[in-house]
């Protein structure tokens, strides 16, 4: 099995780096990627899977299905770039293009890393004639945008038996930590304009509703659970003149906390802070809605298959030439930054001190596996679907150790060679994993017994209302 998975992702190496590269240059940020979701829609055609587009509503999510009969094992891909990372791939230095947009989280190589899982999954069934469907997720909006909260409202994922994702990252290992929840806002102020020199007591500044929401929400800081965050940023500052009283303001919060009901209860005392900086400015306030997704459950046994197959399917050593380039990348980072990259790495499932990295920058080994309670401070819409679906992730040395999520040099490595070998390395142990469901119902039957106990205590409750659609980056519903 392992030989055959290798050596298929092997053969299509090239074909596989065309559909990350395409993506890579062609980014689009949340629910507007319809290049990269008609080109991937278009691709699993070609490789004969049964397409269906505009699911759940969503011009850019689509599900693309090959075999038929149960088990389902469905594997969820992201192409969403983020606004303001452009950058120049292969550089080591700040290179923005002239597009904003770009891969600064590595969903070029994500969407690109399932879809070669479903392809070689088809292929070994295509191979040995077996029962069964594959399963490929076109998934929108997970930055920012909770695209598969959305498609999980809407019951996209109700017939899969078992979902499987990763994400780039400087590490090998499987991403066993739960993470937060969250609730996005947006909150607008109306109020009065006003020559501000000549009848400021005529204006109500909607402005300062803004500011005195905001230093009321930084007072409420110390009085929420640890683990819980709050960050916002003012989409609307009401213009550029000093001299008017400002009549709009807006700004725009997230809400994180380890579970999703202390998420809505700190948003509700969030919404109380609101009220009160309209009373305090005579100033009317609108809340608006825009997103949320659930806290991350992983399933256990399921992580540990996973694990296992990303042991068997292994970690190459680096290249001169790689090596040499993840110095200069290495170099751009501050002095905490470099001391923080054992600690970036935690998040992402590792466990060790660093040692085995000596005198190198890039991860060549698989972390241990350990099934790990301690938060991940971070979001993601996967939790939505942990929440129907046994769920488990892992996450592949695509970058240079110490590189963060979500900066320019994260999207600086998005084509190299590092990146592409990752990322068939997390294509590989997700097509073994998703065959060894397919054919061991003991495996299959323990990754369902952990799932069904956990939902028979915790039912499912949507975190986004059901008249709620989704939205762009800008704001305008879709």
């Amino acid at each position: 099995m392992k030989e055959y998975i290798k050596r298929y992702l092997e053969e299509n190496k090239d074909y596989f780096s065309e559909v990350s590269s395409y993506i890579f240059r062609h980014p689009e940020t949340r629910f507007e990627e319809y290049e990269s979701a008609a080109y991937l829609a278009g691709e699993c055609e070609k490789q004969g899977f049964r397409v269906e587009r505009n699911v759940a509503g969503i011009e850019t999510a689509f599900t693309a299905a090959y075999g038929s009969g149960k088990p389902v094992i469905g594997f969820l891909g992201e192409f969403d770039a983020l606004s303001g990372l452009s950058q120049k791939p292969g550089t080591t230095h700040y290179e923005p293009l002239k597009n904003n947009a770009g891969h600064g989280c590595g969903h070029n190589l994500l969407g690109t890393g399932a879809f070669a899982a479903a392809c070689a999954v088809k292929s070994f069934l295509e191979e040995n004639n077996l029962a069964g469907t594959v399963v490929f997720f076109g998934c929108p909006g997970e930055e920012g945008g909770s695209g598969k909260t959305f498609m999980v409202r809407e019951g996209v994922f109700d017939n899969v038996d078992a979902a499987l994702t990763w994400h780039p990252s400087p590490a090998n290992a499987v991403m066993s930590r739960p993470t937060l929840a969250n609730y996005q806002v947006f909150f607008r102020f109306k109020g009065t304009a006003a020559h501000a020199a000549n009848s400021p007591h005529l204006g109500r500044s909607a402005l300062d509703a803004v500011e005195l929401m905001n230093v009321g929400v930084n007072y409420l800081r110390e009085h929420i659970v640890d683990d819980a965050r709050l960050h916002y940023a003012v989409t609307d500052s009401g213009g550029i003149s000093p001299n008017v009283v400002q009549s709009n303001a807006e700004v725009l919060y997230l809400v994180r906390a380890a579970r999703v009901q202390e998420a809505e209860e700190i948003l509700e005392r969030v919404k109380d802070i609101a009220k009160g900086a309209a009373l305090m400015t005579g100033t009317k306030l609108t809340v608006e809605f825009d997103k949320a997704c659930s806290n991350y459950i992983p399933n256990r046994s399921l992580e540990k298959i996973l694990h296992h197959q990303l042991t068997e399917y292994g970690a190459d050593a680096a290249t001169k030439e790689e090596e040499v380039f993840a110095e200069a990348i290495w170099e751009t980072y501050t002095k905490e930054e470099q001391s923080f990259y054992v600690e970036l790495m935690r998040g992402f499932g590792y466990i060790g001190d660093g040692s085995e990295f000596a005198g190198k920058y890039i991860s060549d080994c698989i972390s241990p596996y350990e099934a790990s309670s301690e938060l991940f401070h971070g979001s993601t819409d996967v939790s939505d679907v942990s929440w129907v679906v046994p769920t488990a992730q892992l996450t592949t040395a695509t970058s240079v150790l110490g590189t963060p999520l979500h900066t320019w040099q994260m999207t600086a490595q998005g084509l190299s060679s590092i990146a592409n070998k990752g990322m068939l390395r997390a294509a590989g142990s997700m097509a073994l994993t998703g065959i060894s469901l397919l054919t061991s119902e003991a495996d299959l039957n323990e990754v369902r017994e952990e799932f069904q106990a956990f939902a028979k205590s915790n039912p499912y409750q949507c975190p986004i209302p059901q008249n709620v659609e989704p939205s762009k980056l800008n704001g305008q519903k879709i």
